[in-house]
């Protein structure tokens, strides 16, 4: 069986367009492989070459004062396309963040990521709760998830919480639960050799009531109305 990768990802921005100039400046990813985290992640901080607007850094908290020493996307992008080689896509709003990674891959020559390999959270949130509040912080409350350290949006952060809703939305956390699966470590590969271990068969015990109990039994019956047990021993004899 072909294990199925999938990163859960998440973009930062100075912005809502890069047509109109605005930038990414954080990529977080989260790696699941049959539906299982892998403990493998992606994060990195870039400098947009320009200002980031104040009610930008009010949602995200990265100021330019931070983003001033980190690389550029062209320094980045082959780390992170290596990152997701081979994988499916979860993003939460798509649309959004593949119009940024898309538009920085075209500045520096690369391809566009194709959308045939991209599974979208929110249409499925919103398909499967018409509406009802559909973002992530929605979702989180509704699945009892806990994202009280989510003080200011972050794209690993938000990666990381966005994983734990789109296993709800296929169905629960413990969707597949990986004990028939592969894994590298963990709860998979540990499930994996518990349910191979032989155990010796053993002969069922009976255990008969003594005299006492047999005697106890029917004095107790005694002081019962038409008791039950003795309808059903007399079913049985």
């Amino acid at each position: 069986m072909t294990d199925i990768k999938e990163i859960v990802l998440d973009t930062e921005t100075t912005g809502m367009d890069p047509a109109n100039g605005d930038r990414i400046v954080e990529i977080g990813g989260v790696e699941l492989v049959n539906h299982i985290p892998t403990g493998r992640v992606f994060q990195v901080y870039i400098n947009p070459e320009r200002e980031v607007p104040a009610e930008a850094i009010a949602v995200h908290g990265i100021t330019n004062e931070f983003l001033a020493d980190k690389p550029v996307f062209s320094q980045v992008y082959s780390e992170f396309l290596e990152f997701i080689t081979g994988a499916k896509l979860v993003i939460h709003n798509a649309a959004f963040d593949m119009k940024f990674l898309n538009w920085e891959l075209g500045q520096v020559g690369h391809k566009a990521l194709s959308w045939a390999g991209v599974i979208d959270t929110l249409a499925i949130a919103r398909k499967k709760f018409p509406g009802s509040p559909a973002s992530l912080d929605a979702l989180c409350r509704r699945f009892g998830i806990d994202n009280t350290n989510r003080v200011y949006h972050g794209a690993l952060l938000d990666s990381e919480l966005l994983a734990e809703v789109y296993l709800e939305l296929l169905g629960g956390r413990q969707h597949g639960l990986g004990l028939s699966g592969r894994g590298e470590s963990g709860a998979a590969g540990e499930a994996e050799n518990i349910s191979s271990v032989q155990r010796p068969y053993k002969e069922p015990r009976i255990f008969e009531p003594s005299a006492e109990e047999l005697a106890a039994h029917e004095a107790f019956l005694e002081t019962l109305k038409d008791p039950l047990w003795r309808k059903l021993k007399n079913v049985d004899n």
